[in-house]
């Protein structure tokens, strides 16, 4: 059977999408797109809004008589098929390595407990980059985010088995090895380790490849903080640090129920760049979160033109089905869009000095 897997979404999905392609590789031809397909599998997003309104108008518009399976995180913040009745299946992130029953039987597939998705075939998207995702899940709830709605709590994965993921990676070509997950500030705690451990076991194996650390919550990484940044100094690790914000208002990070501070914030881009000059900060804002006043998005200027990032993630707010924040009144349209191209503009003018 010819089958097209179409991702939306971070780096965490394209490894699920990888693992998707693995599993049904055998005895199936993968192939490019939907138009020279018999089945189309949607690995969804329930990040951003915009993703959400691409999905949906994708989903519509695979052509008729093509068989559909929905699959990812925003199957469990919304009812897919109030936009397409004739989806054969529709199932969640803990239901991955079932993909070849679900095809076989096409019935939905939803699940509480999570999979042991460490070392499963895959077929890259990139020959040359590995993804593996070291944990699932987090230790928070933010108000905002349908992530956590889709992905539950902490699972990291056992130092050994991912040593063994990123060897047969390194054995296969791979020159990248992207370390994934919802929040690697936090990897280990529910299996008495930490990310610091992890990557010191990963550089000790022989290769010529690098690592990439992708996204990390300030609230975890200050406990860790030490130790992480004399991991990082390894020559194997690519000198950049993800660490979102969201806020540089105080008031803004405590309804967002993010945990930490902005001098948590701060004081972790400072020591990195301090014991490590050349190191990459990338950062995440959200802007005009419903409590957002003008003071708070001023704060959140201030903090930009303070830490001067290299990297920076602006999203406008829009609410999430089934989050908190889903319930409060929202800020003028118009009144975002003018605060967020502010901030736009702003941030140019760092980069260009």
């Amino acid at each position: 059977m010819k089958i097209f897997i179409k991702t939306f979404g971070c780096q965490a999905n394209i490894s699920d999408s990888e693992q998707l392609a693995g599993l049904l590789g055998k005895g199936n031809q993968i192939v490019n797109s939907a138009e020279e397909s018999e089945l189309v599998i949607v690995n969804t997003c329930s990040v951003k809004e915009r993703t959400h309104n691409k999905e949906i108008n994708f989903i519509k518009n695979i052509p008729e008589g093509k068989k559909i399976f929905v699959g990812g995180c925003l199957t469990k913040t919304i009812d897919i098929r109030k936009h397409r009745k004739d989806i054969d299946a529709v199932f969640d992130t803990n239901s991955i390595t079932k993909i070849p029953g679900i095809i076989k039987n096409p019935e939905d597939l939803f699940s509480e407990t999570k999979e042991e998705k460490i070392n499963l075939p895959r077929m890259r998207k990139d020959k040359n980059i590995a993804r593996i995702v070291i944990q699932e899940g987090c230790l928070n709830k933010c108000s905002f985010c349908a992530t956590k709605l889709a992905r539950g709590n902490l699972k990291s994965y056992r130092i050994g088995d991912v040593k063994r993921e990123v060897e047969k990676a390194v054995e296969e070509g791979c020159k990248k090895i992207y370390l994934t997950g919802q929040d690697l500030g936090c990897y280990g705690f529910d299996i008495n380790t930490n990310l610091p451990e992890l990557l010191d076991e990963l550089t000790s194996i022989e290769g010529d490849f690098k690592i990439r650390v992708v996204m990390m919550n300030p609230w975890h990484v200050i406990k860790i903080l030490d130790n992480l940044i004399r991991s990082y100094k390894n020559p194997k690790i690519i000198k950049f640090l993800h660490i979102p914000v969201q806020s540089g208002s105080e008031n803004v990070l405590k309804h967002m129920r993010r945990i930490h501070t902005v001098e948590t914030f701060k004081t972790i881009v400072n020591k990195f760049k301090e014991d490590i000059p050349d190191i990459d900060i990338a950062s995440d804002l959200i802007i005009g979160y419903p409590e957002e006043t003008e003071d708070d998005f001023n704060q959140t200027l201030d903090l930009v033109r303070e830490i001067k990032p290299d990297v920076l993630n602006i999203s406008k707010f829009a609410a999430r089905p089934g989050t908190e924040a889903y319930k409060l009144r929202r800020l003028p349209s118009e009144e975002i869009k003018r605060r967020s191209a502010l901030l736009v503009n702003i941030f140019k003018e760092i980069k260009n000095n």
